[in-house]
């Protein structure tokens, strides 16, 4: 029999889901593709099979600029276990160490202190981090330890303890794009002397979406149903909780320009403005309407440089 082809949508904004606990982003990124029927879908930055919370879903012409998004700053909420140090860092692992807990508040206060600001880590071997060509934790799994891995600078914002009951430690913190929260915990247990990793993470926040506009995966089937139930048009419940293309640039000053020169930069070329930007990248807009088309880079001698703009011919965009 003829296998029949499958037909996708071109459908265009950001989805702000509420990842559940148990799924990798790749699991849950491939059941928001099925249920939006989406061609083009991608995630910003994964998470944990234990972490929950904000993570933005691009689709179609968004993905141009979800790397802006893996580069914002993140919020975080943690419950540290004490006393006990995993593999992994996280109640996934396997228990390396159990430890009596004997710090006082004092000494806490002094070692959070220590993780505040900019900081050097060191990524654990179950990062997604590629040695050679592959990812650590392909070799951890294998048994295979890299000693030698560069540290990296990050920057931690916001650091504070909500709670510290028992053997559990509560900390809210703010922080940098590429900074491993298991790590933290992995070497704040260390230097309190007792060990300790993660039992519970979730994001808060990405950048500066809104933490209200959130969805659940349960939310977005429970809409879908609603759409074949009612017999209204597929996907006109679910839409609406797209978020325009350019979110994922929204903090980027922003250049409106005439159609002509517009037209120039869509072309490819550079063009020169009279009126001089700061350097960096713009968010480029075109005529009244300020239709967003992409994102522009503006040069120290005035010229502006077209580097991801939108396809001009969407035919369904949010």
């Amino acid at each position: 029999m003829k296998r029949m082809s499958v037909f996708f949508r071109n459908v265009h904004g950001v989805l702000l889901l509420d990842k559940a606990y148990g799924f990798s982003s790749n699991q849950i990124l491939q059941q928001v593709k099925y249920l939006y029927n989406a061609k083009c879908v991608g995630h910003t930055g994964s998470l944990d099979p234990l972490a929950t919370g904000m993570l933005p879903i691009c689709f179609g012409e968004s993905t141009k600029f979800s790397r802006y998004l893996l580069d914002a700053d993140k919020h975080y909420r943690v419950i540290a276990r004490l006393g006990q140090r995993t593999n992994t860092s996280d109640a996934d692992g396997v228990l390396l160490s159990e430890r009596p807990i004997r710090f006082s508040i004092d000494v806490l206060e002094k070692s959070l202190d220590c993780f505040r600001g900019e900081i050097e880590q060191i990524p654990s071997m179950y990062s997604a981090i590629k040695y050679q060509g592959r990812k650590l934790y392909e070799y951890a799994r294998e048994g295979i330890n890299i000693p030698y891995r560069l540290s990296r600078q990050v920057m931690v914002y916001m650091l504070r303890c909500i709670r510290y009951e028992g053997n559990e430690l509560e900390l809210e913190m703010r922080v940098s794009k590429g900074t491993y929260i298991r790590t933290i915990i992995d070497d704040l247990g260390e230097k309190l002397g007792c060990g300790a990793h993660v039992i519970y993470l979730r994001r808060l926040q990405v950048s500066q979406y809104p933490t209200d506009g959130m969805m659940t995966i349960d939310l977005i089937r429970s809409l879908v149903d609603q759409e074949l139930k009612a017999g209204i048009k597929r996907y006109s419940l679910i839409d609406q909780y797209l978020l325009p293309i350019d979110t994922p640039v929204s903090l980027y000053p922003s250049v409106n320009l005439h159609d002509v020169i517009v037209k120039s930069l869509k072309q490819g070329k550079k063009v020169k403005l009279k009126d001089f930007l700061d350097k960096g990248f713009v968010r480029v807009t075109e005529g009244k309407e300020k239709k967003f088309i992409g994102l522009a880079e503006m040069t120290s001698d005035g010229f502006l440089i077209p580097r991801r703009l939108i396809n001009d011919k969407l035919s369904e965009i949010v």
